[in-house]
């Protein structure tokens, strides 16, 4: 008798409820290694994304988006998934420097974006 064949199942971890999610295609910025669940600005000149710094000043410091799909545009800028309504959940979000998980779930709450 064989040995039966396991497989795992790994449930969606960013999302945490039934609000609906709704996707986009953007570029993301070049020269970034970004997981999913990223917290994404939008650079005002050009209209790509970055991961938001609260100390930037093109525009990007300010949280509107989350990766949905990890993403590596080392060299050259890429399209990118996004979310731009849905929730998830805290702990899977990657956070740009000076923000902080209150900030970035007050910032993002007006944009139905629900952090949990």
């Amino acid at each position: 008798m064989p040995n039966p064949v396991r497989t795992t199942y790994t449930p969606d971890q960013l999302s945490a409820g039934a609000f609906p999610v709704v996707l986009d295609a953007v570029t993301i910025a070049a020269d970034q290694v970004l997981p999913r669940g990223a917290v994404l600005g939008q650079i005002a000149i050009g209209g790509e994304y970055a991961l938001s710094l609260s100390a930037a000043t093109d525009g990007s410091e300010d949280p509107v988006v989350i990766l949905d799909a990890a993403i590596d545009t080392t060299g050259a800028a890429a399209p990118g998934i996004v979310r731009l309504t849905g929730q998830v959940l805290g702990s899977e979000l990657t956070i740009g420097t000076g923000h902080t998980l209150a900030s970035v779930k007050a910032a993002l709450r007006p944009l139905s974006l629900f952090v949990r």
